[in-house]
């Protein structure tokens, strides 16, 4: 882990990156709610949050990857964090899309992936891992090796765990969901009894508040 975990965690409650309400819970695209809404492309706005957090990227990938010679984003919202690590590395940049474009070259990854080339792949935020894991295959299939993943956050659901077990794909990232509420309470954010419903959605999101 990063050493400044909670450190990133602040700054993403700060900026309002990723807001707490236990009392008015979020609905995500996927039809679960939600006590917490993350969105760290808001942290673009703050440069000293970006660059802290682009710091933290370059250095995670330094220590668990040196081997490392290309950095590839996840669309959208790591292509601008994946691009400010490979330039604070002074690598070659690409991201890879969700689904290829759909005129000119229908390109899946934009800029350039050559065989046997060793790439890191970054991303903004890991829930189950499905998307995050789909750059990677994608990545696979130009025929790099993907040495790993680096993210900002990561709920920490059992569910990505296996789904990136199951992948071969290490990911490691700034910080955590258990981090995140370290900061909270005595920060302010949330509440002690709040701190109860936070650890409780964790246990099982899909089910959480759900109409019978």
């Amino acid at each position: 882990m990063y050493k400044f975990d909670k450190t990133i965690a602040k700054y993403l409650l700060q900026s309002k990156a990723i807001k707490l309400e236990p009392t008015k819970p979020f609905t995500w695209a996927s039809g679960w709610r939600s006590p917490i809404y993350c969105d760290n492309r808001i942290t673009l706005s703050y440069p000293q949050i970006r660059d802290a957090i682009r710091d933290a990227l370059s250095a995670l990938i330094k220590q668990n990857f040196p081997e490392a010679n290309v950095i590839a984003g996840v669309a959208t919202g790591a292509i601008a964090q994946g691009a400010l690590v490979a330039q604070d590395m002074n690598l070659p940049f690409a991201y890879v899309r969700s689904t290829p474009k759909k005129h000119g070259m229908e390109n899946l990854i934009e800029g350039e992936i050559r065989p046997n080339q060793r790439v890191v792949v970054v991303e903004d935020l890991i829930s189950t891992g499905g998307s995050s894991l789909q750059a990677v295959e994608a990545i696979r299939k130009a025929g790099a090796e993907v040495l790993g993943m680096v993210a900002i956050f990561t709920y920490g659901f059992p569910l990505a765990e296996e789904n990136f077990k199951k992948a071969g794909c290490k990911l490691i990232t700034i910080t955590n969901y258990e981090k995140l509420l370290d900061v909270a309470v005595p920060e302010g954010y949330v509440t002690l009894e709040q701190l109860d419903t936070l650890m409780e959605w964790r246990k099982d999101p899909s089910t959480w508040m759900q109409e019978k």
